[in-house]
């Protein structure tokens, strides 16, 4: 295996589908001649040209709109968002148009759009650049949501993304995009993940740790602190697709372990880890062997003080510290 950065193997996925299908384009802020406010298309107009690579106005509303609109007419449109935070500005064509398009028609009309860009917190750039929507997504039917942890991950849902004829929300974390990790070669043939299917990212016996995005890495990072330090041998299970979500993986793990810890980065209202905790207690209620706990972000807007938004998100130490609790 070759190692890439998230960011290199995103683009590889994004790259392959275009050779892969002539009807995929990519549009936003800055893709194409800028090359992708975070580089993560860069090459890719010099190489396509303007009509795969298009760079769109400053309105999420009109391009996301646009986007939705060429879907449904046979175009597989990528829509950039420099934040995800922006989602709001265009909630009715993501959640009121998208979501409804297949069932609204009768099947008559798909919408095979994927719209991504970072989703998280952690760059202090203030609360309203640093939302985490994916448990707001995954709440409309006809939305499919999906949080990539490793490069390989990146790469692989990237590709399912494209391909599915739903409307697929890709959620990445600018804190990754750096991060390298092993990625199949190219000979190995065409690389592609299923949508809503998890992985085990770690074997353990003591506890489940169960997580998506960034927080999988926070969670490896508290799993190796609690076999070092507290012989505590903890699994780790990444989500990786939240919608659709991988219940028999979840339960599974939890009937291996009897205890589970849920982390998301999201705030604690609610959200993915709500919905998570919830399937656990409806069907595996009986495997628990203590109360199902929970890691989130800190009740609060997004702080923009570097040491404080550390301290607001999940953390290793703030894993750690809830496992010695129920084990």
């Amino acid at each position: 295996m070759r190692t890439l950065t998230y960011r290199e193997a995103l683009r590889e996925g994004l790259d392959e589908e275009l050779a892969h299908d002539d009807n995929v384009v990519l549009m936003g802020e800055e893709v194409a001649e800028y090359n992708g406010a975070y580089k993560v298309t860069e090459g890719l107009w010099k190489k396509w040209g303007d009509k795969r690579i298009v760079d769109t106005p400053i309105s999420e509303a009109g391009f996301i709109g646009m986007g939705i609109g060429a879907s449904m007419l046979g175009v597989r449109p990528v829509m950039e968002l420099m934040f995800w935070s922006f989602h709001s500005v265009a909630f009715d064509q993501l959640v009121n148009n998208a979501a409804n398009v297949r069932y609204m028609s009768g099947g008559l009309c798909s919408c095979p759009i994927v719209v991504r860009g970072p989703a998280n917190g952690g760059t202090n750039v203030g609360a309203t650049h640093s939302h985490v929507p994916e448990g707001l997504f995954a709440a409309f039917p006809g939305l499919k949501v999906c949080s990539p942890a490793t490069p390989a991950d990146a790469k692989g849902l990237i590709k399912a993304a494209i391909r599915d004829n739903d409307p697929v929300y890709f959620m990445e974390n600018t804190l990754l995009y750096g991060m390298e990790g092993e990625v199949p070669d190219l000979e190995d043939g065409d690389f592609v993940i299923p949508l809503g299917k998890a992985e085990v990212k770690k074997e353990g016996t003591d506890i489940s740790l169960i997580a998506h995005g960034r927080s999988v890495i926070h969670c490896l990072e508290a799993a190796k602190i609690l076999q070092e330090e507290h012989g505590i041998n903890a699994e780790v299970l990444d989500l990786r697709s939240i919608r659709p979500l991988d219940v028999d993986a979840i339960l599974a793990s939890v009937a291996k372990t009897h205890r589970v810890v849920l982390v998301d980065e999201s705030k604690p209202f609610g959200g993915v880890s709500a919905m998570v905790s919830q399937l656990i207690q409806e069907h595996a209620f009986d495997e628990l062997d203590a109360p199902i706990k929970r890691v989130c972000a800190i009740d609060a807007p997004a702080i923009y003080s570097k040491h404080v938004e550390n301290e607001q998100l999940p953390n290793p130490k703030r894993i750690v510290e809830k496992v010695l609790t129920i084990v």
